[in-house]
């Protein structure tokens, strides 16, 4: 998993199949102090995620199967699971 911020959507009028109705974000990785770390990367949203949200993305072809809900013959690398209320570093 890796914290990411939302910094645009992917706008396509054509997509292959198992793409239709689902929303593609572009997303920064970022550090747990909101650093940006890395490239930037393409994500199938699961949650409804905005621009200028903080999420958790996985990176983890069974965790996306089972996140998007899609048979095995669609492929997909990154998707974002869940929306970030803090990061707490008291411990």
């Amino acid at each position: 998993m890796q914290l990411g911020k939302i910094i645009g959507n992917v706008v396509s009028t054509v997509k292959e199949a198992g793409y239709a109705n689902k929303t593609i974000l572009i997303v920064q990785p970022i550090d747990p102090k909101g650093k940006p770390v890395g490239k930037t990367i393409l994500a199938v949203d699961t949650v409804q995620a905005g621009v200028g949200d903080i999420v958790i993305t996985i990176d983890e072809g069974n965790s996306g199967q089972y996140l998007i809900r899609e048979p095995q013959t669609f492929t997909v690398k990154f998707v974002v699971a869940g929306i970030v209320d803090n990061v707490d570093f008291s411990a």
